[in-house]
């Protein structure tokens, strides 16, 4: 599992989104991306975060941040959740979760005593050069968006 600290080289990634269309990172150079890891879509922390992030989308996009959600739902599950909550959000589904091992968030949980690998809620911001800007890990939802906007903020101007 990796640990990642600010001022590293972002991993690399290769996603489908929720229509199935490939989301790179690369493709992304020269631009801020907002990544947030979350462990279920229609959970109400998860759909909590993706609303909010998605009430955000305009300021992100004028800040010239891309915002990527990452579970392991399938994208058809994607889908459903972003027509029944109008999302403006891009989900990438990682169902093999290489990407999340990769970003040092799938991570062994306990819950009520059982133990279980599972997704932390966690976030990255990434600088247009692919530098990992800022990490919140174990994230709490209220706030949180406000939290990462006001970073990007003061970190991208």
């Amino acid at each position: 599992m990796s640990t990642l600290t600010i001022g590293d080289k972002a991993p690399q990634f290769g996603l489908p989104d929720e229509n199935g269309n490939p989301v790179t990172l690369s493709s992304m150079k020269g631009k801020w991306v907002i990544l947030y890891f979350y462990p279920r879509d229609n959970t109400p922390g998860c759909t909590t975060e993706a609303i909010d992030f998605s009430a955000g989308i305009d300021e992100f996009s004028n800040m010239n941040a891309r915002v990527l959600g990452v579970s392991r739902d399938s994208q058809a599950s994607h889908r459903r959740f972003i027509d029944k909550k109008a999302l403006k959000v891009t989900l990438l589904t990682d169902a093999e979760h290489k990407m999340m091992e990769d970003y040092g968030v799938w991570q062994l949980k306990k819950m009520y005593g059982k133990e279980s690998m599972g997704i932390v809620r966690s976030t990255f911001i990434i600088d247009p050069d692919g530098k990992i800007a800022r990490i919140w890990s174990k994230v709490k939802v209220k706030g949180h968006v406000d939290e990462v906007k006001n970073s990007l903020k003061e970190i991208s101007s």
